[in-house]
Formats: structure tokens, C-alpha cells, sequence
């Protein structure tokens, strides 16, 4: 009777199938709500393995958290509409019927957990929040930049969470008359 050779093993393939795993349920349920087992299971390996890649539950969230907001949603690298691109986006994807993006939901969901908040904060501070500074031509562009965050994660949480009525039922276009010019006081244009 013939063998089988053994499955050949990929490490980068299975790294990237435990951190997409590790995005997508601390996403759904926050860096407290899930545990390396899930994640394990999701990916299709044992908890051991998780562990070896990434050390820890609280590695394996930085990591997750790190390659998620590298990833420009609402703030690009560059603009040449800065406000525009910001209000576009932003009225399409926190939309009633969108799911907001991950980054968010991460963020959201693991507010609760000091050692989760702590590695969101230095995320943001590191990827979005560097990205839209740079943008900006003002003293006080940190500040700033921080506030339209503020403004964004308010309207993602106003319009496609808790979906009250004028957000959530209101036409894209008077969302965004409304909107543009608040952005773009804060970007200073």
C-alpha cells in the first residue's frame, strides 16, 4: 500500500491564516470576548501553534491590530481632496446597511480591555493618525487630527451602530452637505 507524503507546511501561509483569524474574531467579539483557542480553531491549527507565532494572546492582538490599521480606510497616504476623500468615504462606509470596517470594530469592541486600549491608542497614533498629521498645514495638526477621528468614529458609531434615526435614514447627499464643512474647519482648509 502506497503512502501519502506528509502535508508540506507553509509557515508564512499559516501566519497569515492565524492573523486573519485573530482579526476577524477580535472584530466580532473584542480582545476580551475571544480566545486563542477560537482563534486556533478558525485558522485551522492548534492553539500551540498560535502561541509559537506570536507568543501570546496580547501578541497576537497587537499584531492583528497593527496589520489592520496599516491599512488606510478613511485616511490615505495622500490626497489631493483631502475632505472630499474623508466625507465620501466616510458617508459610505458607515452607512445602516455597511459593516464597519475592522479596524473599528477592533477598537469598539475592545475598549473595555486597558492593555487592548493601550495597543489601539499606539496603533492609531502610529498609522491613521501620523497619516492625516501629515496631511495637515497647522501647529496644532496632532490635535486636529485627532479630533476628526473623533468625528469619524462618532459617525460610524452614531450612523452605522447605533443607527439613530436622521443618520441612519437621512439621503448621503445631506449627510454630506452637512458634513463637509465641519471636516473641513477641522482640516483647516
Amino acid at each position: 500500500m502506497a503512502t501519502s507524503p506528509p502535508p508540506t507546511r507553509n509557515a508564512a501561509a499559516t501566519r497569515d491564516a492565524i492573523l486573519r483569524s485573530a482579526i476577524e474574531n477580535f472584530a466580532r467579539a473584542g480582545y476580551d470576548g475571544v480566545g486563542v483557542r477560537q482563534i486556533a480553531q478558525d485558522a485551522g491549527v492548534t492553539a500551540m501553534l498560535v502561541n509559537r507565532y506570536f507568543g501570546s494572546k496580547e501578541g497576537l492582538f497587537a499584531e492583528a491590530v497593527e496589520t489592520s490599521f496599516a491599512t488606510p480606510v478613511f485616511i490615505g497616504e495622500q490626497s489631493d481632496d483631502l475632505v472630499g476623500d474623508i466625507v465620501k468615504v466616510l458617508v459610505a462606509k458607515s452607512g445602516p446597511h455597511e459593516e464597519a470596517p475592522q479596524p473599528f470594530l477592533i477598537m469598539v469592541r475592545s475598549a473595555s480591555s486597558p492593555v487592548a486600549t493601550a495597543i489601539v491608542r499606539a496603533a492609531i497614533e502610529r498609522h491613521v493618525g501620523a497619516r492625516l498629521a501629515r496631511q495637515l498645514d497647522s501647529p496644532d495638526r496632532k490635535l486636529r487630527s485627532e479630533i476628526l477621528l473623533a468625528v469619524i468614529g462618532g459617525m460610524l458609531m452614531m450612523r452605522g451602530v447605533v443607527g439613530t434615526r436622521a443618520l441612519s435614514k437621512g439621503k448621503a447627499a445631506d449627510i454630506a452637505r452637512v458634513l463637509e464643512p465641519m471636516i473641513a474647519a477641522l482640516v483647516g482648509n
